[in-house]
């Protein structure tokens, strides 16, 4: 692996890893080099990833966190300085999704999806930055945005306002954070094959619209995220800064 993108000695945190996206990006920097903190809410699921990740040879460790609760993050991030523990690499990617009419959406369905999404990125960041800047070693965050970062589409209100946010979020992180070599970036991905979409993806007019509308004109794969996790990770983007990546097949440039 050439050096600019080798993460040997770097300790990666990633959210809403248990499964899905959140697990492939812990794999992919993990086979990068870097040692892995998993979180999640469910704690069966979440030492079964830890096992997968160790029967790889992986370094890996992780703890229960909702990111919707900041006691919970503030006693994570407490727990890792007892242990040692020093984050460099901070991947927001716990998430939910609640698709209902806004006109029919309680305020608790809207607030539990903006505090995962949005407060819990906020939250998170805040605890790892502070730790970054008192020991001045620099970071990287890469935030979770979303193609509804940009455009919206119907009953996913909460999702978009949330996903917006964590745009507009990671560019503050930028401006506050940068001075002390930290780069907070995002990635956007398309319309992926996971378990969140599942009910889209067997859905036949939008699987339809979805491979239509696409210039790659089929959905993404989540192995198609880990490179730009990695770049965004490490020494070889340690100049970009508040910037998103989109990886979409070329959905946005098409619209």
């Amino acid at each position: 692996m050439h050096k600019l993108f080798d993460l040997t000695g770097k300790t990666a945190l990633i959210t809403g890893s248990a499964r899905g996206l959140g697990f492939s990006y812990a794999e992919g920097l993990a086979s990068a080099g870097a040692s892995i903190v998993l979180s999640d809410i469910r704690a069966e699921t979440l030492q079964e990833a830890i096992n997968k990740l160790k029967a790889k040879g992986y370094n890996a460790t992780g703890y229960v966190i909702d990111v919707s609760k900041e006691e919970q993050i503030v006693n994570a991030f407490e727990e890792m300085d007892k242990a040692g523990i020093q984050i460099d690499i901070v991947i927001n990617n716990a998430g939910i999704q609640h698709r209902q009419p806004m006109v029919e959406l309680a305020l608790k369905d809207w607030q539990r999806v903006v505090d995962i999404h949005l407060t819990g990125t906020f939250l998170v960041s805040r605890e790892a930055a502070k730790r970054m800047i008192a020991r001045k070693s620099g970071g990287k965050f890469i935030n979770i945005c979303s193609l509804t970062s940009e455009q919206a589409r119907p009953t996913v209100a909460p999702y978009t306002a949330a996903k917006g946010g964590i745009k507009m979020l990671t560019k503050s992180m930028s401006a506050e954070w940068g001075e002390h070599n930290i780069q907070a970036n995002g990635i956007g991905p398309g319309y992926i094959l996971t378990d969140m979409n599942e009910a889209l993806i067997k859905d036949v007019a939008f699987d339809t619209w979805v491979k239509n509308s696409n210039p790659a004109k089929r959905w993404g794969k989540t192995e198609e995220l880990i490179g730009t996790a990695i770049f965004l990770s490490s020494p070889a983007s340690d100049y970009i800064n508040g910037q998103i990546i989109y990886v979409d097949g070329g959905w946005l440039a098409v619209l």
